[in-house]
Formats: C-alpha cells, structure tokens, sequence
C-alpha cells in the first residue's frame, strides 16, 4: 500500500553548533576575568618595562590562554593553580634569592628546583602505573595515573613562572623567560607533551595510551636529571645576545608544542604497531582509533611547527637582516616541515592508513630529533648555541 506524501515524515536536518559565546558558562566568564585581571595587574606593575611588541604578546597570550581555558575547560582550574602556587612561592623570597634555603615551602615544593624535583618523580610514577593499569586492563589506575600526569604538570607550570621570577633576583639585566638552554626546553618539553597527550586521552577516550606517552617523557626526565647534574643546567645563566630578543617568547613554545605532538605522534605509531600485529589485545584501542589520535596529533604539531619556523624566519631578519640563509639548522627545520606535510598529504589526499604511517610518525621522530639536537651537535652554523 502506497503512502501519501504526506504521511512520509521530513528528513531530519543536522542542528547547526551554537556559537561559542553561547556555550560559556560562569565558570568561563569568571576564568577570563580572572586572566584580565592578572593581565593588567602585570602591565600596571611591569608595564614600564615592555616595548611595544612586549605588550603584545601580553594581550595575545591573555587571549589565546582565555580561548584555550574555554575550549578545554581542565585548563580553568590548572593556569590559575600553577599562577597561584607560583605567587606562593614568589612571596616567600621577599626579594633574597637565598631564602629558597631556609623557608620551608621553597625548600620542600615551590622553589623552581624543588618543583622540578617533584614533576620528575610523578612523572615516572605515572608511567609506572599506566603500564600496570594497561597490563591488567584496569580503568581505574590508569584514572590515577593520569592525577599524577596532571599533579607532575602543575609542578612543572610552578617551575616555569617561579624560576622565571628567580631569574630577575639575580640582576634585571639577567632576567629571561626559561627558554634558554637544553635543560629549560626539555622541562618545557615534557610539560607541553603530557599535556598534549591528557588533552587527547580526554577528548577521546584512549587513557590506554598514557603508557607509552609517559613512558617517552619518563626519558625526557632522565635526561633532565642527568644534563642538570653533568652540566649544572639548573643553575640560571644570563642569556647569550643571539636569544636577548623578544621573539624568543613566541618562537620557542610554538616550536616545542609542535615537538610535542610529533612525539606523542611517534608513541601512538608504536602502539598502533603492536596492535596491528596482535599484541596487548583488547587492552588498547583498536588501530584506526590509534591512528586517528596520531593524525590529530601530526596535524596540530605542523600547524604550530609553520608557525614556528614563519617566526623564526621573522627573528633571524630582525636579528640578522635575512629571513632564511639555508643555515644547517634552517635546513633540518625544512626537512621536518617537509617530511610530516608529505604525511599529511598522504593521509589527507591519498587516503593512506595503517603500519605505514605509523612506521613514518616513529622515523619522523628521530628526524626531528636530529633537527633539535644533531645539528647543534654535529654541524656548526649560526644557531649552534644548544650543544650537550
């Protein structure tokens, strides 16, 4: 029996995402305020001290770390943390370096060193127990390895602004954001790739990966621990003239957030190896899902890695009146560019999936890893200024 036309129900259409004004809550209102309140607290205090330029970057990282605490709400409750343990710790050395010896909370959690101490104990703990929660397929360590991810990156933010702050003690003229040497980076390292790798295990559902993630950072950490110790990195030295710019605080995180989505890229290559091949079954996620972490991770990284190298293009014409001279550390910059914008493209264009590409994200890793630290190493050009 036929159906008249007006018994056939209408095909229902997809409804359109609210705006993202409508989607914020309280919470965010009162999470912006407070960051414009720190803001201006900042420029009122500090203000005479900032170029133009300088200011900039103030409004631009009070904006982008507005957004960013709105479209992952756990960044509402970790910036303000990290700033007030920070402040903490700040106004316990009323002005003495040396005070970091005698009052308890610096020497016990808040002075820079001490909190650094702390992020490379929670995160090899962590790794510990997400490899014993993916073993035994247990969600609920694997919840808790995941509070000491969060606990060692709230210590290693408190590092980040404290010895900052350490920094100006010893002299004005000395005082830099720390971003300067092998030991400041890899900390800054691990910190942005635990983060990158909380942000995706939430929004996708895959804690099962944290052990191979924290298992990369718990290496990170052992260099910390012993470049620290052979070369007395902890100690705060004045910048080199190549670094006294500005630009510094633009190039270097964008650099290391695309640094830390290629690594967590080459674990998740790793697992989904091992998946495809049968092994850990039914404690990891299937190997599409993998791969689909993977591609969202490469595709972050290259956008913050262009990013990186347009402001390094952009440094090196303010500090050396060109925007690129095929330096060896220039060069290795491209070939990594090149090298996860041709994954990118088979991925995307050529509809390539599986063992490939994660063999390609575990190589691309060592070919970054060259760019970071073999060139400093092996060859000798203008940037040659981070050797171990």
């Amino acid at each position: 029996m036929l159906h008249s036309a007006h018994s056939i129900p209408a095909p229902s259409r997809p409804c359109a995402p609210s705006p993202l004004w409508a989607r914020l809550s309280m919470l965010d209102c009162i999470y912006m305020l407070l960051l414009a309140t720190v803001a201006l607290v900042a420029y009122e205090r500090l203000g005479s001290y900032m170029d133009a330029y300088e200011q900039g970057i103030l409004v631009g990282a009070t904006a982008a770390f507005g957004w960013l605490g709105w479209y992952w709400k756990p960044m509402r409750w970790f910036l303000p943390l990290c700033g007030a343990l920070a402040l903490v710790g700040i106004g316990q050395y009323h002005g003495q370096l040396d005070q970091a010896e005698h009052r308890f909370l610096l020497k016990y959690f808040l002075a820079s060193q001490t909190a650094v101490m702390w992020m490379c104990t929670l995160y090899p703990l962590a790794a510990l127990l997400h490899w014993g929660g993916l073993l035994r397929n247990a969600r609920t360590v694997q919840g808790i390895a995941n509070g000491l991810c969060w606990a060692g990156c709230v210590a290693a933010g408190t590092w980040y602004l404290v010895r900052w702050y350490e920094s100006y003690l010893l002299g004005t003229d000395i005082g830099h954001i720390p971003e300067s040497n092998l030991y400041e980076v890899f900390i800054l390292f691990s910190l942005i790739t635990t983060l990158l790798y909380l942000h995706f295990a939430a929004k996708l559902d895959t804690p099962q990966l944290g052990a191979f993630v924290m298992s990369l950072v718990t290496a990170l950490v052992g260099f910390i621990l012993w470049y620290g110790i052979a070369r007395q990195a902890h100690e705060i030295q004045p910048l080199i003239p190549a670094l006294q710019s500005w630009w510094m605080k633009l190039h270097v995180p964008a650099n290391f957030i695309g640094y830390g989505c290629f690594a967590l890229a080459a674990t998740l290559g790793i697992a989904q190896l091992l998946v495809m091949h049968g092994r850990l079954a039914g404690r990891l996620p299937d190997a599409d899902t993998i791969g689909e972490v993977m591609y969202k991770a490469i595709a972050v990284g290259f956008l913050f890695f262009t990013i990186a190298t347009l402001l390094g293009a952009m440094w090196a014409a303010d500090a050396w009146g060109g925007y690129w001279s095929w330096d060896p550390k220039e060069t290795w910059a491209l070939i990594v560019w090149l090298n996860y914008a041709a994954w990118l493209h088979v991925r995307m264009v050529k509809g390539w999936r599986g063992a490939v590409l994660a063999w390609w994200a575990v190589i691309g890793l060592f070919v970054t890893a060259f760019a970071f630290l073999g060139v400093n190493m092996f060859l000798s050009g203008l940037h040659s200024y981070g050797s171990l």
